[in-house]
């Protein structure tokens, strides 16, 4: 399992809403380019993000689920991208002082990246998702105290 850490200045609170508004996903999660619908329940267990993977014009839909869920603390999806089948992605939140501390682990579970050897499949994702936590944090560091990004 790929495993990536970051500190940001934000507040675990303001990292966390990110996390809660689906509609931000593709804001943050390295490949998906757009959002089609977010249940109404996100980010409860069973909630779905419809999102859509790739670069225009070549977009495939396909959607990410919650499987579990501590609100505030860490939150594991299922996120589907074909064509390379689907990955298991934890993000937990640790406050550190005034910081919080984000860790991001994930692996492939299912379809042709589960058939790469463990090595190149951590780095590959290790790489990606060093990128995602930037984001991650530019969006929770900027994010005002009413709930909108600006």
């Amino acid at each position: 399992m790929a495993v990536n850490e970051r500190t940001t200045q934000a507040t675990p609170e303001a990292v966390w809403s990110v996390l809660a508004d689906g509609w931000l996903y593709p804001l943050w999660v390295v490949g998906a380019a757009r959002m089609r619908e977010v249940d109404d329940h996100w980010p409860e267990r069973g909630a779905q993000l419809h999102h859509s993977v790739g670069a225009w014009p070549l977009l495939l839909d396909d959607t990410t689920e919650v499987v579990d869920v501590t609100p505030g603390v860490a939150l594991t999806l299922r996120a589907r991208a074909r064509p390379s089948g689907s990955a298991q992605v934890t993000v937990r939140l640790e406050q550190v002082g005034a910081q919080t501390r984000m860790v991001i682990e994930e692996d492939a579970v299912s379809g042709p990246a589960r058939l790469l050897p463990k090595p190149v499949r951590d780095l590959g994702l290790s790489w990606r998702n060093v990128e995602t936590l930037r984001r991650l944090a530019y969006l929770a560091e900027r994010r005002p105290s009413g709930g909108g990004v600006r």
